[in-house]
């Protein structure tokens, strides 16, 4: 075995049949050697697992807070929601060598707040609508997210850059593109990052906002998106993915359902061109998602499954929970706090890694937000 892979017969904590896999050591950096220390994996493993994923999965971004950025408050109306909340229409414009774009996200806060509020911030298919309970593709429940004494942010990750095949010259990524592309160049789900990374930008600079508080939580691609983002931009302090399946929570080795062959085939401009060279390969990847999530610690990470979402693989997703703890571990951190698979609707909130699977199909669902909420409530509130 090589000295770099965790020893399935060491390490292996769930009895599942995925449990037999040999995945890339999280505590390990490229070149082999093992963090025994948090300074050691902050300085050496944590940069270069980081780098790996650029430049083989997600990409490499030219740029990170452009000198162009503006934000300001387009409007505001302090009674929305019948007096429940203030909210502000923003409008974010960044500039680059190839032109400008701007993006408007959605901002609300609760009026009874007696202190900056922790504040979620949702990767959107849509147009960010707050009398919208919900939609087909994920839901924002204001009122309730409002009335637990939490803001809420949300924007369309089409305005920073198109999800659609074609659509690269109409985002950011051509904005700070070259061409040729590189095989290495950022996809969408990086780019949508990326735009988050801006609202951060201004949430960092609004009084009524704990900017120390901020979650990012996205559901399906937008799951993908929301963990990558955590990765890039420790800043959030909380992450979470939801339902976010293949090159998400869920580990490439030993995966159901979709798998890398099928998301670059349908999808192959949310990633770098490089990750197509693991279609039906998966064996060859130097990394895997377990060490995505492991690049969130020691900050808090929420892992959320579907009974109906074999596509994504629930079981994927926890086992790679499982096999991130080591990393929280090493900061003497709780990881997640089981090593088999919950009951439906049964939430692990006890580690620092939650996850639950809801019973019901892919989608992002009231009751998964209760329990976001509950456990940013267990963190964050006294």
């Amino acid at each position: 075995m090589q000295p770099h892979l965790i020893s399935s017969f060491a390490t292996c904590l769930l009895a599942s049949s995925l449990c037999a896999l040999e995945l890339p050591n999280p505590l390990a950096g490229a070149d082999g050697q093992v963090a025994t220390t948090p300074d050691a994996w902050q300085k050496s493993v944590r940069p270069q697992t980081l780098q790996i994923f650029r430049e083989q999965v997600y990409g490499v971004r030219p740029v990170a807070k452009p000198a162009g950025f503006q934000a300001k408050v387009l409007r505001e109306d302090p009674q929305a929601l019948e007096g429940l909340a203030t909210l502000k229409e923003i409008e974010i414009t960044f500039t680059g060598p190839n032109g400008s774009a701007k993006i408007h996200p959605v901002l609300l806060i609760p009026n009874a707040a007696k202190a900056p509020a922790a504040t979620f911030l949702l990767f959107g298919f849509v147009k960010p609508d707050p009398l919208e309970k919900s939609n087909i593709s994920g839901g924002w429940p204001v009122r309730e997210i409002l009335t637990r004494g939490y803001a809420t942010v949300a924007f369309c990750v089409s305005e920073v850059d198109p999800d659609r095949a074609d659509g690269f010259a109409g985002g950011v990524r051509a904005i700070f593109g070259n061409s040729p592309r590189p095989a290495n160049a950022w996809g969408a789900l990086s780019a949508w990052g990326w735009g988050a990374s801006r609202i951060m930008d201004y949430l960092e600079t609004d009084p009524a906002i704990n900017a120390k508080r901020v979650a990012v939580i996205g559901h399906s691609r937008c799951g993908k998106a929301a963990l990558w983002c955590g990765a890039e931009d420790t800043r959030f302090t909380y992450v979470i993915s939801n339902n976010s399946g293949c090159s998400g929570a869920a580990l490439a080795r030993g995966k159901m359902g979709e798998k890398i062959s099928d998301i670059t085939s349908h999808f192959p401009y949310w990633f770098c061109e490089n990750y197509r060279q693991f279609s039906n390969h998966e064996e060859r990847l130097p990394i895997d998602q377990h060490q995505l999530l492991g690049l969130i610690a020691p900050r808090l990470l929420y892992v959320a499954s579907a009974t109906q979402d074999d596509w994504a693989d629930g079981k994927s997703e926890f086992e790679s929970c499982v096999r991130a703890s080591p990393v929280y571990a090493l900061f003497g951190k709780p990881g997640i706090e089981a090593t088999s698979l919950p009951p439906p609707d049964q939430a692990l909130l006890g580690g620092t890694i939650a996850y639950h699977m809801r019973s019901g199909k892919h989608d992002l669902a009231v009751s998964d937000w209760q329990h976001y909420m509950d456990f940013a409530d267990k963190h964050w509130k006294p």
